[in-house]
């Protein structure tokens, strides 16, 4: 057998944006972690993030070089969720906002007073700052437990996708329409702005630009993933599983509420690039398996089959959702009322704000029991025999 055919592939990691809903691709981690022996080799060398998804990488990233202990740290956080380590949402911060937002609005804008977000996101920098040292990147890198780590960003001012990454020497940096591979020492200023979703949290200043939530215009969510060297690519969604049986599209029950659209906006930013670009990448896979490999190469074509395993909820998280939105804070629940979140419809506006540790919790089970029905199909991808089960 040839070197080339013993190498083992090069596996990639890649989490989506969600919010709240990223819980879900923390309970998938703890299934992993589990299948494989204490102490191994981080097995996902490729980390690539977006939004929420990108707090769940780098701290993969973080202690790369002690897997199990990394799942562990982020589990108990996940675990312990509240709303108030990640955006104030006290009566005095909330009605603060709300009358800076009036003020402004009133007068016509405050010149550099305008507010710049409707929540105020300072507890989620404090909970980075303390639990996330970024420098430790590097190490792992250095270490060879990580080969690389991309965030994804959205300029507000030149509209393109930015992937910052950081990783090997040898990673070149790649520019295609409107999305750019950026090398870059990844801060948790990089971690803010590819999790700022737009209106909701501030944009963050990073070198020339402001940049918001990296789910905004980021066409190929797996294309990072590549461009950093993964041979192959498990995919840890937040929207159900698109195999599932769907149930019957209800009938109007009148003009959807403020808390519908806003729910169907975050949807069409979180999650209808990574599904159409999953789509992409099976047609692309198709095509190259018809054509001879011969062929391939006398043409100079690039292209070239890529395996993807994707793991994705079982269930509907709005539906989750709905089960828990009483145990937000009385003041953000009174708001969340008023704009229609407990009507039908509304809660999935919730699913990605409700950082309370009964949905979080929730949403890790749900990962974890995904993960362990398709244990076999994970560890074979990993390329792995893992622990046996108990």
């Amino acid at each position: 057998m040839s070197a080339q055919a013993k190498k083992k592939p090069v596996v990639g990691l890649v989490m989506a944006g969600g919010g709240a809903r990223a819980a879900y691709q923390v309970g998938v981690l703890k299934a992993i972690a589990e299948m494989l022996p204490e102490g191994c080799p981080n097995p996902f060398p490729v980390l690539s993030g977006v939004s929420a998804g990108a707090i769940n990488a780098a701290a993969l990233a973080i202690w790369a070089r002690r897997f199990h202990s990394g799942v562990r740290r982020l589990h108990y956080v996940w675990r312990n969720f509240r709303v108030h380590h990640v955006y104030r949402a006290d009566t005095l911060g909330l009605l603060g906002t709300g009358l800076h937002w009036l003020v402004a609005l009133m007068f016509g804008g405050l010149g550099r007073r305008n507010p710049h977000a409707l929540l105020d996101r300072a507890p989620l920098k404090e909970l980075l700052v303390r639990h996330m040292p970024c420098e430790e990147i590097q190490a792992s890198i250095e270490a060879g437990a990580l080969r690389a780590l991309s965030v994804t960003c959205s300029g507000y001012e030149s509209g393109d996708s930015v992937i910052f990454y950081q990783g090997a020497d040898t990673i070149a940096p790649w520019k295609r329409a409107n999305r750019f591979g950026v090398p870059e020492r990844i801060t948790v200023d990089h971690l803010l702005a590819s999790s700022a979703i737009p209106f909701l949290f501030a944009a963050v200043p990073i070198n020339r630009e402001y940049f918001g939530d990296g789910s905004m215009r980021h066409a190929a969510p797996i294309s990072p993933a590549l461009h950093l060297g993964a041979d192959r690519v498990l995919v840890i969604g937040v929207r159900e599983d698109s195999t599932a049986p769907r149930t019957p599209r209800p009938h109007s029950a009148g003009y959807p509420s403020l808390a519908q659209i806003a729910g169907h906006v975050l949807d069409s930013i979180f999650l209808d690039a990574l599904s159409a670009d999953l789509e992409r990448l099976q047609r692309i896979n198709r095509t190259i398996s018809l054509i001879p490999q011969d062929t391939l190469q006398e043409g100079g074509v690039t292209l070239r089959h890529v395996q993807v395993l994707v793991i994705a909820p079982s269930q509907d998280l709005e539906q989750i959702a709905a089960r828990y939105v009483e145990h937000l804070p009385r003041t953000l629940r009174f708001l969340f009322r008023r704009a229609g979140v407990f009507k039908r419809g509304g809660s999935n506006l919730a699913s990605y704000l409700l950082f309370e540790r009964p949905y979080t919790n929730a949403l890790m089970a749900l990962g974890y029991a995904d993960a362990m029905v398709r244990r076999d199909e994970i560890l074979d991808f990993l390329n792995t025999e893992g622990r046996e089960p108990a």
